[in-house]
């Protein structure tokens, strides 16, 4: 394998200042250097690309594997089944890991053990189940500030802003960006709010606790270690959703014009 071969963050304006996941994808199918290939789905791009942008430098080498399989997908078909997927998961998995992470198990099961959202009257179901997670986890919230609610001074506003910013970093914004592509409707946009609103309340209360435990002097760092597991538990996560909205093998071969880059991560079919 090429030595180069290293996914950047970003987009760059030649090869020579990087690439990231769809910049080394154009670069394999021998099309012109962009972060928008031709032959790759709208909804993976959108994916990977978020993705990609959304992980530290180690975790984003993880992508690599899965780039040649992403070749062929622009006009197989499968985009909106690819976007109920990723939408489904935002749903069943991601906010319930939260919502688990966060002590509230019985909403985190009820949320997980949904029907699999697949269309738009399974997600005005999911909908209902939804926003009886959101109370439980805003009532968490509140119940974790105690008498920090009465107070003038709130410092814990930051800390709640850090650790919603967080959970949301951890692949809620990729899915959403491949899910939004073919769920274009009011529903889909309430989905994602409130998906969005269950992590950032959970992983606030995560945080919270950790940091009065940890006292004034060390609240950051045990804000950030209490959430690593939760984070990196959803990072794997994300590249088993997008190993379900990848084909088992690429659709199309590139290794005629690029065949240096792909001698280890080559086109491997990956059981379902």
């Amino acid at each position: 394998m090429g030595t180069d071969y290293r996914l950047a963050y970003g987009t760059h304006a030649t090869p020579e200042d990087g690439r990231c996941a769809m910049e080394w994808v154009s670069h394999l199918a021998g099309e012109p250097h962009s972060d928008e290939p031709r032959c790759v789905s709208q909804v993976l791009r959108a994916y990977c690309t978020s993705l990609n942008d959304s992980l530290d430098d180690g975790p984003r080498q993880l992508l690599r594997p899965y780039l040649a399989r992403t070749i062929g997908t622009a006009d197989d078909g499968l985009d909106e089944e690819r976007s109920w997927i990723a939408l489904d998961w935002l749903i069943r998995t991601y906010a319930p890991t939260w919502l688990g992470a966060a002590g509230l198990t019985k909403a985190a099961h009820e949320l997980a053990d949904l029907t699999p959202v697949t269309d738009a009257p399974s997600l005005r179901g999911a909908l209902l189940a939804l926003k009886a997670a959101r109370r439980d986890a805003r009532a968490a919230w509140f119940s974790s500030l105690g008498a920090a609610r009465a107070a003038a001074w709130i410092p814990w506003a930051a800390g709640r802003a850090a650790a919603r910013e967080a959970a949301w970093s951890a692949a809620g914004a990729a899915a959403w960006t491949a899910a939004r592509v073919a769920v274009g409707e009011i529903a889909g946009d309430r989905a994602r709010a409130i998906a969005r609103e269950i992590a950032g309340d959970a992983a606030a209360v995560i945080a919270r606790a950790a940091r009065m435990a940890a006292g004034r002097a060390a609240a950051n760092d045990a804000a950030r270690y209490a959430l690593a597991p939760t984070l990196e538990t959803l990072q794997r996560s994300a590249f088993t959703l997008l190993d379900r909205m990848l084909p088992t093998v690429s659709l199309d071969t590139p290794r005629a014009a690029n065949a240096d880059v792909l001698d280890e991560e080559r086109l491997i079919p990956v059981g379902r």
